[in-house]
């Protein structure tokens, strides 16, 4: 087993908008590595001036007026980041070196096999304050800033009513202000592909690798399954752009917009990456060295690739099985850090709701205009507020914000189905086609469950340091993964980072299923809901793409039954109930088409 060199064996992943947004200024000190989204230049602007009157540097504002804004902008707020970071690490190491209880707590923070915790202890031994210090520099190192840009939303824009060129596009200038920071860290691209924006990554020297194969900047892909990597790599490869790190995400288990595989399960897709890590960094190499040769870049040593996950992980000793069983380098916690005050921005009231919450309330929803199921929680503050609209005959939100514009089902240019503007045009058509009271309700009910997500998946943050909301609305949109359900009250930092190692339990007392077994069921319910359509509306194509997902279900059964097995003393608080579960799902699966003949064989 060979472990990250790094402090810590987790990572915490891209949440919302605001979550995560200055997460790094929380906690990179102190040696974890966190992803913030580049999605919304509106709210970071607005952080990065609070950011910059809080730690009393100049702020000197970016008009959205301004032709080349959103990536100025982003590009300004990463270089706050990375230089309250930088100035928060270095006060860490001094505070290391001279203070023996924060020292003592600082340790306790990491997992025994830590080389850096090892060398650490070895040093606080036999050096004075001044050489612990200086140990401390070559020894230590701050979390990465990793930043996500979801590829699809790569709106296009205009400058006083010009279309603007590709590379002003919103993923492109992400992008952009990205390469053009001070940051040393990784880009996560998710959401599938974007050739024209993987080609774009060529533009910057700073994806280009050193003769020892170090990146200033590297990227992350992240994705769900083993073919999507290999294309992918492939692809970028040709470009000469190296992929350090592919991140397999749960598709159903984790928060935000859930992307479903066709019933590949988790467990399954990680023994693939292991079994065939070897033959894709072979592949990818042979394609990549060819590339750079071409930029006059010879290598004198390989990179390597990172294989990373994440997605319903809960306890200590699913973490460390996923790192020991996979190989994995780092394992991604997400949503229990919602609970986590010193780790995310979130409202206190949020915060509570989510704490109470049980299993129901969590739930797949329609609510995002992107089309793609989202990760919901019942009776959040902006679902509230939707309903207070909807009581004085009104539906849809003022599009302020404008990221999420891609329909054009009434109009030239492109609109979001939260916003007012597509709710009139549909409730008129809907209003137009004499459709009975069933459909037209069905058809109702689809379009008001529609969120603003650029709104309400950014309020957190304002509502946390008493902001105003009056461009984004009234009320939290939270996209939590189901897993919190097994997580309650307002949780320490110190204490998630000891559940995560094994070391204290914060679970609450609601019964558990292990992670593989909770995506299984999450999948299952998916499976059944996917049936109902198919026989409300039959056709060839869903038929065949159910049978698949149904092979795919059983061959990941098959899997876990076998993994259980060997792997039982690793196992053995759920070993039972997990197999017991196991054929409980299988039985559901093989019932539901066998009694449904018209599917088998169509």
């Amino acid at each position: 087993m060979t472990f990250s060199t790094h402090q810590h064996t987790f990572h915490i992943p891209v949440m919302g908008l605001a979550y995560t947004i200055d997460t790094p200024i929380r906690l990179a000190h102190l040696g974890i590595n966190s992803v913030v989204s580049l999605g919304d230049d509106i709210l970071i602007e607005r952080v990065r001036k609070f950011y910059s009157q809080k730690f009393d540097f100049e702020f000197i504002p970016i008009l959205s007026s301004e032709i080349d804004a959103r990536a100025r902008r982003i590009t300004s707020y990463l270089n706050l980041m990375h230089k309250i970071v930088v100035q928060k690490f270095e006060e860490h190491k001094v505070k290391l070196a001279t203070d023996e209880n924060y020292l003592d707590n600082f340790l306790d923070l990491l997992p025994n096999y830590s080389r850096a915790k090892k060398r650490i202890i070895e040093f606080a031994q036999k050096l004075n304050q001044t050489e612990l210090l200086d140990s401390l520099h070559k020894t230590l190192s701050p979390g990465r800033i990793d930043v996500n840009i979801m590829t699809k939303l790569d709106k296009t824009n205009y400058y006083e009513n010009r279309e603007l060129p590709v590379e002003y596009n919103d993923a492109h200038s992400s992008l952009r202000a990205f390469a053009n920071s001070n940051l040393s860290s990784s880009l996560v691209l998710s959401a599938g592909m974007n050739p024209k924006l993987f080609s774009y990554l060529t533009a910057f020297d700073d994806f280009l690798p050193d003769p020892k194969a170090n990146f200033k900047k590297e990227v992350i892909i992240k994705v769900s399954d083993y073919r999507s990597a290999l294309i992918q790599g492939k692809l970028l490869a040709n470009k000469g752009i190296w992929v350090s790190e592919f991140r397999i995400e749960s598709g159903l288990n984790c928060g935000g917009h859930a992307f479903a595989t066709q019933g590949k399960l988790m467990g399954p897709i990680l023994e693939e990456f292991k079994r065939n890590q070897e033959s894709l960094v072979s592949s990818l190499l042979a394609i990549y060295e060819k590339a750079v040769a071409e930029k006059n870049i010879i290598l004198e040593k390989k990179p390597t690739v990172r294989i990373t996950a994440q997605g319903g992980v809960g306890t200590g000793a699913e973490h460390e099985f996923l790192l020991k069983h996979y190989n994995l380098s780092s394992v991604g916690w997400g949503s229990p850090f919602l609970l986590v005050p010193e780790a995310v921005s979130i409202d206190e009231p949020t915060r509570k709701q989510l704490s109470e919450a049980g299993e129901k309330d969590f739930y797949l929803s329609n609510a995002s205009p992107l089309g793609v199921p989202f990760n919901n929680l019942r009776k959040s503050s902006r679902q509230i507020e939707m309903d207070k609209k909807l009581q004085k005959g009104k539906s849809g939100s003022p599009c302020t914000k404008k990221f999420l514009m891609l329909n054009t089902e009434f109009t030239d240019k492109p609109i979001c189905t939260a916003s007012t503007k597509y709710h009139k045009l549909k409730l008129k058509q809907l209003a137009s086609e004499n459709l009975s009271k069933e459909k037209y309700e069905a058809e109702y009910s689809k379009l008001i469950e529609k969120e603003c997500l650029c709104g309400g998946l950014s309020t957190a943050f304002f509502y946390e340091n008493s902001m105003d909301t009056k461009v984004e609305g009234a009320g939290v949109t939270i996209c939590p993964g189901p897993n919190l359900a097994y997580f309650s009250g307002k949780i320490k930092l110190s204490d998630m980072i000891k559940h995560i190692y094994g070391i204290r339990d914060v679970l609450n007392q609601i019964e558990r299923p292990n992670v593989f077994i909770k995506e299984l069921e999450l999948y299952v319910n998916f499976f059944l809901k996917e049936i109902e359509k198919y026989k409300a509306e039959p056709c060839s194509k869903l038929a065949k793409y159910l049978r698949g997902f149904q092979t795919s279900l059983c061959e990941g059964i098959e899997y876990y039954k076998s993994l259980f097995r060997q792997n039982e003393n690793l196992l053995s608080h759920g070993f039972t109930s997990s197999i017991e579960q196991l054929h409980h799902f299988e039985n559901i699966i093989k019932t539901t088409l066998t009694e449904d003949k018209e599917l088998i064989s169509t």
